[in-house]
């Protein structure tokens, strides 16, 4: 029986991998155990209680104020007894956290195959995004498989001499989850759901926010949250929610500037399935998160990207997502643009979805199972 050891430690990538999970449980020649390092550990744990995950080892190791530098070092070190221990054919990691580079070396050193979802995301500038960049890239010289969500990743991979055969063109997973969520979402009892309802005003367009990156801290949050002002103060029609990230650089900077304006909301940070649900209410998304860019053209809804570059460059071809950057007079703009333009905006929300159709965990499965079959 083939042995997997699928890994995450982080919100985004519980969300990405917990489609991969289910698909491999179905699946009678593999037995799979699922690690979490817990990198994040609340959000973390909101993600595994919705999808029904429970994990087989927990490392449990957040810790208040950590750093990079006790955070890899920690990984890598309680890796070393999962691995000695389950000895996986496989161990999977996703994307471009600090668990995901850790993990994969400790893989490496194991002797385990490493297998990359996510794989092939670029944007060539090691500080943008930070760490994430490195991240990605210390993952990918290390992987044996590589599992790309677009063909623009896959040539992402070519150019670096990644074999044409180690690489797997699958679409994201995170639209196998978000399939999957919406439908759950609208069946069942959620408080934080309930809650929204009471704070969202009826007749109101919604703008949800999302922002926390590193490289906005300062005086790219500064102008983000003016463009906002700017925004709600000229169109009353409009209600901003923005769940405001609980890094003191970015919460002390929005409480300042956005606080009292009668039609901006502000709320504590939400479990996946209540952002989901917000997700489907809104008329369209600000964000310089990486996932809402793949999750939301999947909705219909428009997003504007408060980052300079995106690894994510297929939205932008496609017309799905429009960079912005931290550039206030061009958030104001865009955002006023499509509320305004009814044609532009349901020409941006009509355009397909560059990141899949929901079936990417099932292709790496078939994929997988294929290479066992040969051996």
């Amino acid at each position: 029986m083939i042995k997997n050891l699928i890994v995450f430690g982080t919100r985004p990538e519980a969300i990405k991998m917990a489609p991969l999970v289910k698909e491999f449980a179905k699946n009678k020649n593999f037995e799979t155990r699922v690690c979490v390092t817990a990198q994040h550990r609340e959000m973390l744990d909101q993600v595994l209680d919705f999808f029904q995950i429970i994990p087989d080892y927990d490392l449990n190791l957040m810790m208040p104020n950590q750093n990079l530098y006790s955070l890899t070092a920690n990984i890598i070190v309680g890796m070393g007894s999962v691995l000695e221990e389950f000895k996986p054919d496989f161990v999977y990691v996703h994307g471009d956290t600090t668990t995901s580079m850790a993990v994969a070396i400790a893989g490496f050193y194991s002797g385990s195959k490493i297998c990359h979802v996510e794989a092939g995301l670029r944007t060539y500038d090691k500080r943008s995004p930070f760490p994430e960049e490195m991240n990605r890239q210390i993952s990918g010289r290390i992987a044996d498989y590589h599992f790309a969500p677009t063909t623009g990743s896959k040539n992402n991979l070519l150019q670096e001499n990644i074999s044409e055969k180690e690489i797997l063109v699958t679409g994201n997973t995170v639209i196998d989850a978000l399939l999957e969520s919406t439908s759950i979402v609208g069946s069942i009892e959620n408080k934080e759901i309930e809650d929204l309802k009471k704070v969202i005003h009826l007749g109101k367009r919604i703008i949800l926010v999302t922002g926390h990156r590193r490289e906005n801290h300062g005086k790219g949050f500064i102008n983000i949250c003016e463009a906002l002002q700017t925004i709600a103060l000229e169109n009353p029609d409009v209600q901003i929610i923005y769940p405001v990230h609980l890094n003191p650089n970015v919460k002390n900077v929005v409480y300042e500037i956005l606080s009292n304006i009668d039609n901006i909301t502000l709320i504590n940070p939400l479990a996946y399935p209540a952002f989901v649900w917000l997700m489907n209410q809104s008329y369209l998304i600000i964000t310089d998160s990486g996932g809402v860019q793949e999750e939301a053209p999947s909705l219909g809804k428009p997003v504007l990207v408060m980052r300079d570059t995106t690894e994510r460059p297929e939205a932008v071809e496609t017309g799905t997502v429009i960079l912005v950057g931290t550039d206030k007079k061009m958030i104001v703009d865009e955002t006023n643009d499509l509320l305004n333009n009814k044609e532009r905006y349901k020409a941006m929300s009509d355009l397909h979805n560059p990141y899949g159709d929901g079936k990417a965990s099932e292709r790496i499965v078939n994929f997988i199972s294929s290479l066992s079959e040969k051996n």
